[in-house]
């Protein structure tokens, strides 16, 4: 292992590392969180099996990622989110590592589209790009010019057009609720 090489580890989120996936999640978002639109899409859902990754280093979790299915029109997609890395750090590399992994394993098991709310000049060294004005809406505020997406398969995101909303509702408590107010 040269100097250039990563010390850390990514491997798939375990059951185990869910609790300390939120407490990244709160210390990097805080409570606002919870009134983002992307947020409001993933709530009473789970994230798709087999694309929830962490970094890890010196047994100490650095990192996070997981992708939510969601439709937009008739079609469906994934939604990237959050994204966390401990603030100390941030710079390394992480978040890219986890992006590749998470698409690559995306586009194994065959999911067409990823979509998230971000900005681009950071996104856009995994591949995505900003998406043409008001084809693609997020129920609630979202500025339009930090919607962006990434094809998986050949021009998908040429179809994309709608409101972004779930593509399921996995937790029956919240089933009755599954509007977005």
């Amino acid at each position: 292992m040269t100097a250039k090489d990563p010390t850390w580890q990514i491997r798939p989120e375990r059951p185990e590392d869910a609790l300390l996936v939120e407490t990244l999640n709160e210390t990097s978002f805080g409570p606002g969180r919870f009134a983002k639109s992307a947020y409001r899409l993933r709530e009473g859902g789970d994230p798709v099996a087999g694309l929830s990754f962490v970094a890890v280093e010196e047994g100490e979790l650095r990192g996070s990622i997981r992708f939510w299915p969601v439709a937009i029109g008739m079609e469906r997609s994934l939604l990237l989110g959050p994204l966390a890395v401990q603030s100390s750090q941030r710079g390394r590399g992480l978040g890219i590592a986890l992006m590749k992994r998470g698409i690559e394993e995306a586009r194994t098991q065959g999911h067409a589209s990823i979509i998230l709310v971000g900005d681009e000049p950071y996104y856009v060294r995994v591949g995505f790009a900003a998406l043409p004005p008001g084809r693609v809406r997020f129920p609630g505020p979202v500025d339009p010019a930090r919607i962006l997406g990434q094809s998986l398969k050949p021009n998908v995101l040429l179809t994309l057009a709608g409101e972004v909303r779930r593509a399921r509702i996995d937790h029956p408590v919240c089933a009755d609720g599954a509007a977005l107010g």
